[in-house]
Formats: structure tokens, C-alpha cells, sequence
């Protein structure tokens, strides 16, 4: 089994490294929200006596960045669908669930990388962390977000046939999950249906657990961002293993 999800796991990765275009991409949305929404409204952000705007905005940056690479890595099992990959794979006298674990690892590895690549050009526009001995958390909280995210995309990867579906239909979930997380603004203050909202968003939680690690700085406690994303990561996970074992090919 260990082996199975091992291979798994390092073709996934390979996949990722040998795109040098993909890598590059992936980069350019984190770094325009970084300087137009860090410059542009970082003057706005202090006025109103919230502090350093930058610091407040790169941990939902790293966070969009991990969410993106995550879920768009669930495009590749409609990929290999179309082409038939998959199915080579799939025939093998080896468990989907082994499959899907190595699969799951391998994209999440690569989000949580393509989240550590933002947060180190993140110094260059002038974000500091505040305490290097709680840098473990952060990189726990991008594993569980990567890991979470992974496997909504596998879930919905093993239920479509068309990539342009896909792309739609992540479109239609990306979007509002980043902007309802409390990535870009404070949570504090905000209307009731918004603040519901944002609650019932679990980056909102992956958000807070990275400003809370990296930072210091917390709106639900880290326990709290801990408990609810594992949570909903365990269902996730676990209802993307089932449409991925009962995938027909």
C-alpha cells in the first residue's frame, strides 16, 4: 500500500514540476492581489486604524494561492479520463483508495509549496512574521488546506466528463469562498448575513489559522480554526474517496 501511494504521490509531483509555464502562472494572481490590493488599499486599510495592510492581507493571499492549486489539480482526473490515463491506472490490481490517498498527497504537496513560494515573495513587498516558533502551525493549517481543497476537487473531478464543465463549475465556487474567508477584509463589524456566511466557509478558518500562526492575531482561536477545518476536511476527504472508487472509467 505504502508503495502504491508513494508512486502516486511522486508522479503528481513530477506532473507539477515539469510545467515551468503552470508554476510561473500560478504565481501571477497571488502576486497582483499582493501589490494592487496591498498598495492600493493599504493607505485606506491604516487610515481606519487597522494596521499594516500587508500583514493583514498575505496570510489570505497564501491561503488563495494553496486554494487555487488545490482545487484546479482535480482538472487532471478529467484530463486523464478523456485520454485514458486514468484508466491504465485504475485497471491495475491495486486499491482506488490507495490511488486516491497518493493522488490527494501529490496535489496537496504542491498547493502547500506554491503557498511557501508566496509567502517568501511576500517579503519582498514588506510582510514580516511575528514569531518564527509558531511557523510549524502555518504549515500546518496550509496542509490541511491543501488537503481539504485536494479533495473537493477530486470529488468533483470524478463526477464530470468535460474539463470545460470543471472550469466552470470552479469558477462558480473559487471566487466566493476567497472572497467570503476574510481573506482580504476584517470579519469584524461586517452585516449579519455576511458574517453567517463567512462562518459557514471553511477557508474562513484556514484564513484565521494562518493570521493566528504567522502573526498572532486571531478571530476564533486557533483551537477552534483547527477543530472545524479538520472536520470538514475528514468529510471531505472521505466523500472523495467514495465518488472516486465508484468512477466509471
Amino acid at each position: 500500500m505504502i508503495s502504491v501511494i508513494y508512486i502516486m504521490w511522486l508522479r503528481q509531483i513530477k506532473r507539477y514540476f515539469r510545467s515551468k509555464a503552470r508554476i510561473v502562472g500560478s504565481l501571477g494572481q497571488p502576486l497582483l492581489f499582493l501589490l494592487v490590493f496591498g498598495f492600493g488599499m493599504g493607505p485606506t486599510f491604516e487610515q481606519a486604524g487597522q494596521g499594516n495592510y500587508i500583514q493583514f492581507l498575505t496570510p489570505g493571499i497564501i491561503a488563495m494561492s494553496i486554494l487555487f492549486t488545490a482545487m484546479f489539480s482535480g482538472i487532471e482526473i478529467v484530463f486523464d479520463k478523456q485520454f485514458g490515463f486514468l484508466k491504465e491506472t485504475l485497471v491495475a490490481p491495486v486499491s482506488r483508495l490507495e490511488i486516491m490517498i497518493g493522488r490527494t498527497l501529490g496535489g496537496a504537496t504542491t498547493a502547500v509549496f506554491q503557498g511557501l513560494t508566496v509567502l517568501v515573495l511576500s517579503y519582498a513587498v514588506g510582510f514580516r512574521l511575528t514569531n518564527f516558533f509558531t511557523f510549524p502551525l502555518a504549515l500546518l493549517f496550509m496542509f490541511i488546506i491543501a488537503f481539504l481543497f485536494t479533495g473537493l476537487g477530486t470529488a468533483i473531478g470524478s463526477k464530470l466528463e468535460d474539463m470545460h464543465a470543471f472550469q466552470l463549475i470552479m469558477n462558480f465556487l473559487l471566487m466566493p469562498l476567497f472572497f467570503l474567508s476574510g481573506a482580504l477584509f476584517p470579519l469584524t463589524g461586517v452585516p449579519k448575513v455576511l458574517s453567517v456566511v463567512a462562518r459557514l466557509n471553511p477557508l474562513t478558518y484556514g484564513v484565521d489559522g494562518l493570521r493566528a500562526s504567522l502573526l498572532g492575531v486571531t478571530q476564533f482561536s486557533l483551537a477552534n480554526d483547527f477543530i472545524i477545518l479538520a472536520s470538514v476536511t475528514a468529510v471531505i476527504l472521505a466523500i472523495g474517496n467514495r465518488f472516486f472508487s465508484k468512477m466509471q472509467i
